[in-house]
């Protein structure tokens, strides 16, 4: 397994951890490597019925690694090569069997899309969101821009994807993001428990269920991955980007005053 990513299994329930708690679990393009090959192995082993996704106790993640999402290659960044973040997305939205996602501290960018894709969503009280995109001179990505407005309406999803402010637990359960939102030190022991009464009930007709649940909307989420996908990879090779990402390297405060 990947560095930074523990895989642990208990009763059938499976999960995968960021765990590079120095660096608030930033996601480095081998930490997506090895989730995607987690994620895919977990929908392969009849062992497995429920697949989990933390962080560390106090951060789900801060979003991507910037220094290593500069280092990209150029095909990557171009659109000409799905990078790991991408066949990571597309790996969340295939997954067949029960997603769950244990959300403690901060979840910024892909660190709250991705939980988009999982069924149920369990947040500590401390939790806090974020998805700044904009702000980095960047667009929307893993299907958000069609799952937002469907999920919460198109203003507030506007609201969150123009302003990228974060917001708090309770927000993102009203939100319809997070199923319930629990008191920190119950955040594990809760997660748990729903994720065992899944494993006990009949595999298959809760695979079929998610299937239906998902089917009408999986073109249009396929749809809206591709497109942003492409905007994405323009954006990022912009002036808008290497300004904020400049900026954020440098410690300092974007200049857009001179950019069109």
């Amino acid at each position: 397994m990947a560095q930074h990513i523990s895989v642990s299994v208990e009763g059938r329930v499976l999960t995968v951890r960021m765990d590079r708690p120095e660096q608030k679990n930033a996601l480095t393009r081998g930490m997506y490597v090895g989730m995607t090959e987690a994620l895919r192995q977990a929908d392969r082993d009849a062992g497995v019925r429920v697949i989990v996704i933390s962080g560390t106790e106090d951060c789900f993640t801060a979003g991507n690694d910037l220094v290593d999402f500069a280092s990209a290659t150029p095909r990557e960044t171009s659109g000409g090569e799905a990078s790991p973040a991408i066949v990571y997305l597309q790996a969340l939205a295939e997954t067949k069997k029960p997603l769950m996602a244990v959300v403690g501290g901060v979840a910024v960018g892909i660190g709250t899309t991705m939980l988009l894709h999982c069924d149920l969503v369990y947040a500590a009280s401390t939790a806090r969101f974020q998805l700044p995109f904009v702000n980095l001179g960047l667009c929307p990505e893993a299907g958000s821009s069609v799952i937002l407005p469907a999920l919460m309406g198109y203003r507030r999803a506007a609201e969150l994807l123009f302003f990228g402010e974060p917001f708090d637990a309770g927000t993102a359960r009203q939100l319809g993001i997070v199923n319930e939102v629990v008191a920190p030190d119950e955040l594990k022991v809760k997660a748990r428990a729903r994720a065992q009464q899944l494993a006990e009930k009949p595999p298959a007709a809760l695979r079929t269920t998610k299937a239906l649940l998902k089917h009408a909307a999986a073109p249009a989420i396929a749809d809206a991955m591709a497109r942003e996908t492409q905007h994405f990879a323009a954006l990022l090779q912009g002036p808008e980007a290497k300004e904020a990402m400049t900026a954020f390297l440098e410690r300092r405060r974007p200049d857009f005053s001179r950019l069109g």
